[in-house]
């Protein structure tokens, strides 16, 4: 955790709402895990920790190989990682002893999926014959379309390898997106990312949390906090898939208070919705093929 942390601040984290989510994650897994991540969190971002110290008690080398995962799907966790996080990883992988190659097909995997998100946002042009403000799909596909994307990411949350979460946030990124522009209006990634930023969800501090849960759960709690990760992925993509569709069906008119608020509410509304797709979740597990999350991705 104190490697995820030492990600989170790689680029200095200067946005304040990125700052308080990933303060909010230490608080929020520090209670459940009884490890006083809260200190951590104040250590690196006050100290900053000697590197190759941190990471002497991670022996083996699945658990060095974990770490760096985990550290790079933070750093591209908001798109493509920039110069400082980039200078990390590198010193990261050097602490760690991890052979270049080994290292360079982790940061490659990454990228991949970090283009695959931003391929086709790319263009801000609306959808052609769109009215703006005005659905082009039926209530019933509204509610498919972001049911089928809650279960896709709950499923990527139970899967093993930890370069699966990386998909988490691209595919909840272009659910956005694509209901967006389903009303008429222009989007591209930013317009997406200030859309969740808004509602209060920082996207280092969504990742870091993901990561959390299911760090913890492989070492405190096995398949009972794996699944509570997994529903928590089902439930923010819900939430946030319905108070897309309200705000872009409003006119884009609610203020962030508003968005705030409704968003708060449908969470908890949806995560009491889980595990009636639990079967749905493990299902859609079965068939994903950790080796071609861009092309996932690219099909949403």
């Amino acid at each position: 955790m104190t490697v995820a942390l030492l990600a989170a601040f790689a680029d200095g984290l200067k946005d304040d709402r990125e700052r308080s989510a990933v303060k909010q994650v230490a608080d929020a897994l520090g209670g459940e895990s009884g490890i006083d991540l809260p200190a951590l969190y104040r250590d690196v971002l006050l100290s900053r920790p000697d590197l190759a110290q941190v990471v002497t008690p991670l022996q083996t080398p699945e658990s060095r190989q974990y770490a760096y995962e985990m550290a790079v799907g933070i750093a591209n966790a908001d798109g493509a990682q920039n110069a400082a996080e980039t200078e990390f990883l590198q010193q990261l992988a050097t602490a760690l002893q991890l052979p270049a190659s080994q290292a360079s097909a982790t940061t490659a995997s990454a990228e991949a999926v970090a283009s695959a998100a931003a391929d086709p946002l790319s263009t801000a042009a609306p959808v052609t014959g769109t009215v703006l403000g005005k659905p082009t799909l039926s209530q019933a596909e509204y509610d498919k379309l972001i049911l089928n994307a809650s279960i896709t990411n709950a499923a990527l949350e139970i899967l093993p390898e930890s370069l699966a979460t990386m998909a988490i946030i691209p595919l909840q990124l272009r659910l956005v997106h694509r209901i967006g522009k389903s009303y008429g209006y222009a989007m591209d990634m930013s317009h997406a990312k200030d859309f969740v930023a808004t509602l209060g969800i920082g996207l280092t501090g969504q990742y870091l949390e993901q990561f959390g849960r299911k760090l913890l759960g492989g070492l405190l709690g096995g398949l009972g906090r794996q699944a509570a990760s997994s529903g928590l992925a089902f439930a923010t993509t819900l939430a946030l898939g319905r108070v897309a569709q309200r705000y872009y069906a409003s006119g884009r008119t609610l203020d962030t208070a508003a968005l705030k608020e409704t968003f708060t509410a449908l969470l908890a509304e949806a995560r009491g919705l889980a595990p009636q797709y639990r079967q749905q979740i493990e299902q859609t597990a079965s068939t994903i093929d950790t080796r071609s999350l861009a092309s996932l991705i690219k099909q949403v």
